[in-house]
C-alpha cells in the first residue's frame, strides 16, 4: 500500500537530516539519500501501474514530500519535483512511455518547463535546441521534460509544449552555487540540434483540457488532475515542510535558550510564546489549504465528475498563499532566533530560511498572476491564462 511509503520515510528523515550539510556542500543530494528514497518506494506513487508504479493517492504524496522536506529542504525540493514527473510523462503517448520506463521501470526524469530554448517543426517531429535553467535533481535523471514554444511558418508561436529527451541527448552544465536549497543541484540543461519525436512532444493545450494520450493506457483517476494544480502544490509542499521542520527546531532550541540581555529564558518570554503561536497558525493553515484542494480535485476525479473551474483556479490562490504564510512564519521565528542562528554553522532554523526564500523565488509562487486567475473566476470574467 502506498501508506508503507509514508511510514518508510517517516523512517527515513533521522538519516536525511544528518545529510542536510553534506547535501549543500555537494550542491546536490548525496547519491545515498537518493537511493534510500528509490528504495522506500517514493519516486513510483504517482507511476502509472502499467509501469511498475502506485498511481496512488495525491495526498500520500505530498504527505511524504512534506516530511522529507522537514528533515532537509534541498532533499524535499528535489524528492518533490522529481517524484512529480512520472505523473507527468503519464500523460503522454504509450510509445514515450514505454521508452522512458520499458526497460527500466526506475527511470528518473528531471525537468526545466520554462520555454528558453528553440523547436522547430520537421517531418515526424521536430528539432530541438537550447539552454534551460534550473533544472532540479538533473544529476540523478536519466531523462529530461523541457518546455518550449513551438513556431509556425513565419516564426511566430503558436504552441506550447514539453519535450522528453533522454540523457544521452543533453548535458548538464553544474552553475548552481546560491544562498539557499543549495543542495537541489538544479543546474542547466543544454540540447544542441537534437531530433524528438512527435510522440514526445506534449502540448499544454490538451493537458490543460485533460484530454491527453496517456489516458489511452492509463485510465486511473489520478491521471485526470490538471497540471497547474498538481505542480504548483509540489512546489509548495517543501516548502511548506521546510517551514514545519524549522518550527519543531525552533521550539526544542528555545526551551534551553537563555537571553543574556534580559536575565530570562526565552521559553517564558510571552512575545516569543506569541510569535510560536503564530508561526504554528500559519503553517497549519498552510497545508490544510493545500491537502483540502487536492483532496476535493482527486475525490472530483475518481468520481468521474468535472473539475470546476473555481476548484482549480482556488487550488492555485492557496498554493501561492500557502508559500507566503510558510515563509512569513519563518520570518517570524528567525526574528527571535537570536544571533547564534546568523552563524555560519549547522542551524536548521537558518538553513530552512535559506532555502524556503530560494523556494519562494519559484515561478510557481508568483502570488499576483495566481491571485489574478481566482479573481477573474470569482467575477464570472474571461479567464486568458490557458496553463491554470
Amino acid at each position: 500500500m502506498a501508506e508503507d511509503v509514508l511510514e518508510a520515510i517517516r523512517a527515513l528523515a533521522p538519516t536525511l537530516r544528518e545529510r542536510a550539510a553534506e547535501a549543500e556542500k555537494l550542491r546536490r543530494v548525496p547519491d545515498t539519500s537518493i537511493k534510500e528514497l528509490e528504495d522506500t518506494g517514493f519516486f513510483q506513487l504517482l507511476q502509472p501501474k502499467a509501469f511498475g508504479g502506485r498511481a496512488a493517492d495525491p495526498l500520500v504524496f505530498y504527505s511524504a514530500v512534506k516530511e522529507i522536506a522537514k528533515a532537509c529542504g534541498s532533499t524535499g525540493w528535489v524528492a518533490s519535483v522529481v517524484g512529480v514527473h512520472p505523473w507527468h510523462v503519464a500523460l503522454y503517448d504509450p510509445r514515450a512511455q514505454q521508452e522512458v520506463w520499458g526497460e527500466d521501470p526506475r527511470t528518473r526524469i528531471a525537468s526545466s518547463y520554462a520555454p528558453t530554448g528553440e523547436a522547430t517543426p520537421v517531418d515526424g517531429g521536430f528539432r530541438l535546441s537550447g539552454r534551460w535553467h534550473f533544472s532540479s535533481g538533473c544529476d540523478h535523471a536519466q531523462w529530461a521534460l523541457l518546455g518550449c514554444l513551438v513556431p509556425d511558418a513565419d516564426g511566430n508561436p503558436v504552441d506550447m509544449r514539453t519535450f522528453l529527451i533522454p540523457r544521452t541527448e543533453y548535458r548538464i552544465d553544474d552553475v548552481w552555487d546560491t544562498v539557499g536549497l543549495r543542495g537541489t543541484g538544479s543546474n542547466d540543461v543544454v540540447v544542441e540540434d537534437v531530433f524528438v519525436p512527435e510522440h514526445r512532444a506534449l502540448s499544454f493545450g490538451p493537458v490543460t483540457a485533460l484530454k491527453v494520450p496517456g489516458h489511452e493506457l492509463n485510465a486511473e483517476p489520478l491521471y485526470r488532475l490538471p497540471y497547474a494544480g498538481v505542480f504548483t502544490t509540489t512546489i509548495s509542499t517543501p516548502i511548506v515542510g521546510i517551514a514545519e521542520g524549522a518550527f519543531e527546531s525552533y521550539v526544542e532550541a528555545t526551551k534551553r535558550r537563555f537571553r543574556v540581555s534580559y536575565g530570562q529564558k526565552v521559553a517564558e518570554d510571552p512575545f516569543a510564546q506569541v510569535r510560536i503561536a503564530r508561526a504554528a497558525g500559519d503553517i497549519d493553515a498552510s497545508w490544510l489549504q493545500l491537502t483540502r484542494n487536492i483532496g476535493e480535485m482527486y475525490d472530483l476525479a475518481r468520481r468521474g465528475e468535472e473539475l470546476p473551474t473555481t476548484l482549480r483556479t482556488r487550488t492555485r490562490r492557496d498554493q501561492v498563499l500557502a508559500t507566503e504564510r510558510a515563509v512569513a512564519a519563518l520570518d517570524l521565528l528567525m526574528e527571535n532566533a537570536g544571533g547564534s542562528a546568523m552563524r555560519t554553522g549547522p542551524s536548521p532554523v537558518q538553513r530552512a530560511w535559506r532555502d524556503a526564500h530560494t523556494g519562494r523565488g519559484h515561478a510557481a509562487n508568483d502570488p499576483e498572476r495566481a491571485l489574478l486567475l481566482f479573481g477573474q473566476a470569482s467575477l464570472g470574467l474571461v479567464i486568458e491564462d490557458t496553463m491554470f
